[in-house]
């Protein structure tokens, strides 16, 4: 009997790409492929791009050589984003065998009937006006969550974002699609869901979609079974103005619901805003985080930053800064504006050095690090249920409470995937929190 073909992913970039990877990866299991880790010798090797960042494509390349070293006659597969946005490129890379655009990159298993190695790359792309169409995809690997995709494409027009031009205009899962898939997760034995997407505050062309969304899932019937249940879900990232008082005050009501939100401000001040073709301004994102902290005092709340935008002054840098400061927030994802083709951004005056850039970064970093520390001081001697993961380093493992605190206990193979309450105790050096754990309280849902 012939060994099946095995088959390895290597995903960059967003939670929806790790979402559409598993998917992918689960299909060519039920056509015959056997799955297998990037580090080790396989027949076909794909890599799902990303293209938000010039580091994320420049990447790609070094993941190539990491494949072409495993096997040299190894089937090498570039799907995603930078794959539809520049196909040539891609192809041109040695090792490279098949590129696959945003509406065939769902069709490679009928691309792998043969996987021998071609003289020169084949490039299946399309035009993106054809990624018209929704395909279910969620995460379902060794750990203790799953990503849940519920939308995709945009409508927007950041002036900086390439995202609408590899994915395609907005569109959404069906509601009752996404709670069967919830469904589906929670019998793997799942405990949490993470809804993503690229802009999910616009799922179901809104209307309070996304609203009705969210209660349908909290309203999902428990199985009887308890093991089995879905205890937690969490908003993976949310636009300010889509974020309504009333998906806040219901997150704050839901037992299911995390008080964890992740939202994108990308600027403090409103004339980068307004350059950047942002659907808000500062005062707006100012009044959804003091509604937030309202209701919920221990909410986490996250934001995304881009430094170096075209026009920035080292004054309107500051005024971001001091905005940021002022702000109830627990930590930042911190991005350097990096040009990117057919932007209208790139056409923009003004444009700020490399190094100043750099500097900007590392300044809102430290700013980070120093939030997330007051925030993780704040919760010190509070009880929070953690949902503990199956990772381990240094003899420890963590998890995590619903408001995105990661914890920390000596490791104890019968805590991974349990919700076990903690005494959360003092802050680590590597963001973290020691804690107490009181093994006599198991949270049971």
């Amino acid at each position: 009997m012939k060994n099946q073909p095995t088959v390895a992913f290597h995903t960059l970039g967003c939670k929806l790409n790790f979402a559409e990877s598993s998917a992918i990866g689960r299909q060519l299991m039920q056509d015959g492929f056997s799955k297998t880790d990037f580090d080790q010798p396989a027949d076909v090797y794909v890599i799902n791009t990303c293209s938000v960042t010039e580091n994320a494509d420049r990447e790609c390349r070094k993941i190539v050589h990491r494949a072409m070293q495993q096997n040299p006659s190894a089937f090498v597969a570039v799907i995603g984003c930078y794959a539809q946005l520049k196909p040539d490129e891609i192809a041109a890379i040695e090792g490279v065998d098949l590129v696959l655009g945003a509406t065939e990159k769902f069709k490679l298993s009928e691309h792998l009937s043969s996987f021998t190695k071609k003289e020169k790359a084949e490039i299946h792309s399309c035009e993106i006006e054809d990624a018209d169409f929704f395909v279910s995809s969620y995460s379902a690997g060794s750990r203790t969550r799953a990503f849940l995709k519920v939308q995709d494409g945009c409508d927007y027009t950041c002036s900086y974002c390439t995202i609408p031009l590899a994915r395609g205009a907005s569109r959404s899962d069906t509601l009752e699609n996404v709670t069967r898939q919830a469904a589906e997760i929670a019998a793997k034995g799942i405990k949490e869901i993470v809804l993503t997407g690229v802009n999910i505050g616009d799922f179901g062309t809104r209307e309070d979609g996304f609203l009705r969304l969210i209660q349908s899932l909290d309203a999902l019937p428990a199985s009887g079974a308890g093991e089995n249940d879905i205890e937690r879900f969490r908003i993976s990232s949310i636009e300010p103005n889509l974020l309504t008082d009333e998906m806040i005050r219901f997150v704050a009501s839901s037992q299911k619901f995390v008080p964890h939100f992740h939202i994108p401000l990308q600027s403090g001040s409103n004339k980068i805003l307004k350059l950047m073709r942002r659907r808000y301004l500062r005062e707006l994102y100012a009044a959804r985080v003091s509604m937030i902290k309202s209701v919920m005092p221990d909410c986490c709340i996250g934001v995304d930053v881009i430094v170096g935008f075209p026009g920035e002054t080292a004054d309107d840098f500051l005024e971001t800064y001091r905005f940021i400061q002022e702000l109830d927030i627990s930590y930042l994802h911190v991005f350097t504006y990096s040009e990117r083709d057919h932007t209208d951004a790139v056409k923009l005056p003004g444009v700020i050095a490399i190094p100043e850039r750099k500097r900007r970064n590392k300044m809102l970093r430290i700013l980070s690090e120093k939030k997330q520390r007051l925030f993780y001081e704040s919760q010190a001697g509070k009880i929070a249920p953690v949902l503990f993961e199956s990772d381990q380093k240094k003899g420890l493992m963590h998890g995590f409470t619903p408001n995105y605190i990661k914890v920390n206990t000596p490791f104890d193979e019968s805590l991974i995937n349990e919700v076990t309450e903690a005494r959360l105790l003092t802050v680590s050096d590597d963001t973290s929190m020691s804690c107490e754990l009181l093994r006599e309280e198991v949270v049971t849902y």
